[in-house]
């Protein structure tokens, strides 16, 4: 019976971060990939016949407002002969490497873990390895997170002796966290002007 509490509380709180805080990442994630993706490292190597493209020591990738960076990012791709559709797949590591994207919102994701694999064609990310989401102030941290960017979907996974944790943050800090990052943002506007 306590297992199953704890279960529904689990589920309960992850319901209520990815609706609340999450409402408006799917129109951020098209906007997000209709721009250029721009990658920027130390080092870079290709393998043209297996079509893999490494970046090695602070790499950076940007596209739109989504930004990874990590030390050593893989590039695959692979075309889709049915389709003639291009996916590539994004394998970033690092100590820890980090998924940040803006949503529509003005809030900014986070996820972040020693690996990330972003498949911006199926609107996935899964970190791995010390895996942790932040958004809005509150948390998620397991072994695995996989976050869809347009169903807004997000499952938390841990290992065998392991726990997932959820930290909500109240509503009141919530708005005092708002209010600082609109001051922020207000105060880097009229710097620049």
């Amino acid at each position: 019976m306590n297992n199953r509490f704890n279960t529904s509380a689990l589920l309960v709180s992850l319901c209520l971060l990815t609706s609340a805080a999450l409402s408006t990442t799917a129109l951020a994630a098209k906007k997000d990939l209709e721009q250029e993706i721009t990658i920027k490292s130390q080092r870079q190597a290709a393998d043209l016949k297996n079509k893999i493209a490494s970046y090695l020591d602070d790499v950076k990738i940007s596209q739109g407002s989504i930004s990874i960076t990590a030390d050593i990012v893989q590039v695959f791709s692979d075309k889709d002969d049915k389709s003639a559709k291009k996916a590539d797949i994004y394998i970033a590591k690092g100590k820890p490497a980090v998924f940040q994207q803006q949503l529509e919102d003005g809030s900014l994701i986070s996820l972040q873990a020693d690996e990330i694999k972003y498949q911006p064609e199926l609107n996935t990310i899964t970190v791995s390895g010390n895996a942790l989401v932040k958004q809005a102030g509150s948390e998620v941290s397991g072994s695995k997170i996989t976050y869809n960017t347009l169903s807004e979907k997000l499952e938390a996974e841990s290992n065998n002796n392991e726990t997932v944790t959820t930290i909500l943050q109240p509503n009141v800090i919530k708005k005092q966290q708002a209010k600082k990052e609109k001051q922020d943002k207000e105060g880097d506007n009229s710097d620049k002007q």
